[in-house]
């Protein structure tokens, strides 16, 4: 897909590897839409940044998790843009826990923020690329969703789900113009591991064949990839430098 003039919905597109990917999406001449939880500020940062490259970016404050929210959300941006071409499903939130002090609290937001989340996006910006007859999603997963991660229980499962949910709506949309694919990160520099010590990432970081995380910025390389291939789908890209191999 030719990215230059296409519209892109990215959600927790104010911090890491969603506003790596709206940068690098803005480079290529695509307008953008920013999904944002909590961080106003943020969200008007990237946006200031994203203006710079003389392309359109709105931002949108939207709690993916409640379907009305992402209904309402979506609804507005297809309005002010007058179409959606490309959906990156980035947002997402870790509470970790172990099975032992796992309550259903923690649980439950997880599962809806990372997994429910996507499932509402897609709910209502699919209808929208039915009707242009073609469209574009990657959803962002993460080596957890793989071989459990470090994270904990709820984040591990949500991701895995966020898997199943991709390769069954590549299998569904495929025909339909619709292509589907995720990627699923090792950890990453972001806000999502600034919470742990500095020894809990040093230990984290002799994990990877290389030594090191990801930056956002080599995540978002492999999402532009997705966009642009018309001839991927159904697929998850492990982006973790050898971390897991199958």
């Amino acid at each position: 897909m030719e990215i230059k003039n296409k519209v892109v919905v990215i959600t927790g597109g104010s911090r890491g590897i969603g506003k790596a990917t709206g940068i690098k999406l803005a480079e290529l001449g695509a307008h953008i839409a920013i999904i944002y939880a909590s961080s106003e500020d943020k969200a008007k940062d990237v946006k200031e940044e994203i203006d710079s490259l003389v392309t359109n970016c709105k931002i949108y404050k939207c709690d993916v998790s409640d379907y009305r929210e992402a209904e309402k959300s979506v609804s507005q941006i297809l309005k002010d843009f007058g179409r959606i071409d490309i959906l990156v499903n980035n947002a997402g939130i870790a509470i970790k826990k172990e099975i032992t002090g796992m309550d259903e609290e923690a649980w439950d937001r997880t599962l809806d923020v990372n997994l429910k989340g996507m499932f509402n996006m897609c709910r209502f910006v699919v209808p929208i690329m039915l009707k242009q007859g073609q469209g574009k999603i990657v959803n962002v997963s993460s080596l957890a969703g793989r071989n459990g991660g470090t994270l904990g229980i709820a984040y591990a499962s949500s991701k895995a789900g966020v898997i199943g949910l991709t390769q069954s709506l590549a299998s569904e949309l495929a025909e339909k113009g619709i292509l589907v694919n995720a990627v699923a990160p090792g950890p990453v520099y972001t806000d999502l591991v600034s919470g742990l010590t500095e020894e809990a990432i040093k230990t984290l970081e002799k994990l990877s064949p290389i030594g090191r995380f990801a930056h956002p910025e080599e995540i978002a390389h492999a999402i532009v990839f997705l966009i642009e291939n018309d001839y991927v789908s159904g697929e998850v890209i492990n982006v973790n430098a050898g971390r897991y191999m199958n």
